[in-house]
């Protein structure tokens, strides 16, 4: 396919377009270029760094912008809750109202499929119980709200002409040329590399479902590869429901894997959000895709990368 993907020189789209130019598609970067300094290591960069990507805000494309593809993979949003939270008016302009003119455009150029990146966080405060994709959404923050009302809009342009499909990630951990350290994983990781201290901001109760960032890639290209009648207007969870983790037991992981470090725990309360997610409709429904990583294994790879790049603060 000749595919377009936004959001390029992020952390899951600097990983996922030369994945998808390593299976055979023609691949284009779109991206605003907020990120195009930040740059851990090479190897996968220069891979990156080989798509060709247009310069442009999400919210000045046009329906030229998409003419010619057969797809668009949709990433390019603010991306995490507390820069969200900064000004959620701008928030809603690009991740609502610029994501969903994004599938607008793209149909009315001739798009035929057109796969985004939602979240598992639209689950916001669980049970304690499983969630599916048939579970209300309960967002706890704009970001999360966005993904829920973009998933709303979206799929309504969904057609016989128009394949809609929303990919619902876990909370990504592991390595990419621009990294992120503000997710779960990554976060305790740099922080048990870099001072010793794998801290967390919360009593450690909350559920947090994990996923690699090379798993995450694996479905998109699932997606793309998927029989259009398959997946049109479907939801699917990213991840496997053996990767639940309270975090307390993600941070006994990185202590294993980063021997000699102090664990502590932040307030009761600090950080509301926990959820428990079911993933079998992606193992059942989505050809092909299956998690190959784990919590433990991405541990010890960050803490390979760390070595190799002489990490520090």
């Amino acid at each position: 396919m000749k595919v377009l993907v936004t959001g390029t020189e992020g952390y899951i789209g600097c990983r996922l377009a030369p994945y998808l130019a390593a299976l055979g598609h023609d691949v284009t970067g779109l991206d605003a270029g907020f990120y195009r300094d930040g740059w851990l290591y090479s190897d996968v960069g220069r891979q990156a760094a080989t798509i060709g990507t247009v310069a442009k805000d999400l919210r000045r494309v046009e329906a030229a912008d998409f003419e010619g593809y057969d797809a668009v993979v949709h990433l390019a949003e603010l991306s995490n809750d507390p820069l969200g939270e900064n000004n959620p008016a701008v928030t809603h302009e690009i991740n609502h109202i610029g994501s969903v003119r994004i599938a607008q455009l793209a149909k009315t150029a001739g798009v035929h499929r057109f796969v985004y990146a939602s979240s598992c966080s639209v689950y916001g405060v669980g049970t304690g119980e499983f969630l599916d994709e048939s579970s209300p959404v309960n967002p706890q923050t704009a970001y999360a709200r966005c993904k829920v009302l973009v998933e709303r809009d979206v799929a309504q342009l969904a057609g016989p002409d128009f394949c809609v499909t929303f990919l619902r990630n876990a909370t990504a951990y592991g390595p990419s040329p621009r990294m992120r350290f503000d997710i779960v994983l990554n976060d305790l990781c740099a922080r048990a590399w870099t001072t010793r201290l794998i801290a967390m901001t919360s009593d450690g109760t909350p559920w947090r479902p994990v996923v690699h960032v090379e798993d995450i890639c694996g479905a998109f290209a699932c997606a793309l590869a998927a029989p259009a009648d398959a997946i049109n207007g479907e939801v699917f969870n990213v991840g496997a429901t053996a990767e639940n983790y309270r975090v307390r037991e993600l941070a006994d992981i990185v202590a294993a894997a980063f021997p000699g470090c102090e664990v502590t725990a932040g307030p009761p309360g600090a950080d509301n959000r926990s959820y428990r997610v079911s993933f079998d409709r992606i193992a059942a429904r989505l050809p092909g895709f299956a998690c190959r990583w784990n919590a433990r294994a991405g541990a010890a790879e960050l803490r390979t990368l760390f070595e190799r790049v002489e990490l520090d603060q």
